[in-house]
């Protein structure tokens, strides 16, 4: 079975750190970390409602019930304190203990 068979709400507190030219991604480049940001917004949204209906469940992992799915074409990119990019085909959703989601693109699915 795929998709998300529960109700969950959207956390709007962590969308800006995937977002690119945020203070929020800025900020993580600045502190020397990686920023895993969307294309842009729509991507944002567009991966979350696909992985809402056609995600497969990854696992448990650093607290957090994890929703994946593969893209054909890239949703956004990691980009690396020193300016380098590398472009992201995998979205993930992250639902806390609350209920509460948010989408990340990734690299491949989070590991414990």
């Amino acid at each position: 079975m795929s998709g998300i068979d529960r109700e969950i709400i959207l956390d709007r507190r962590h969308l800006a750190k995937h977002l690119p030219d945020t203070p929020q991604s800025d900020r993580l480049l600045q502190r020397g970390r990686a920023a895993h940001v969307f294309k842009d917004e729509d991507t944002l949204f567009q991966v979350a409602q696909a992985i809402l209906i056609r995600g497969v469940y990854t696992g448990f992992a650093r607290g957090y019930d994890r929703y994946g799915l593969v893209f054909a074409e890239a949703i956004g990119l990691r980009i690396d304190p020193d300016g380098s990019t590398f472009p992201l085909f995998y979205g993930e959703v992250k639902i806390d203990a609350d209920n509460r989601y948010h989408p990340i693109p990734r690299t491949r699915p989070s590991e414990e």
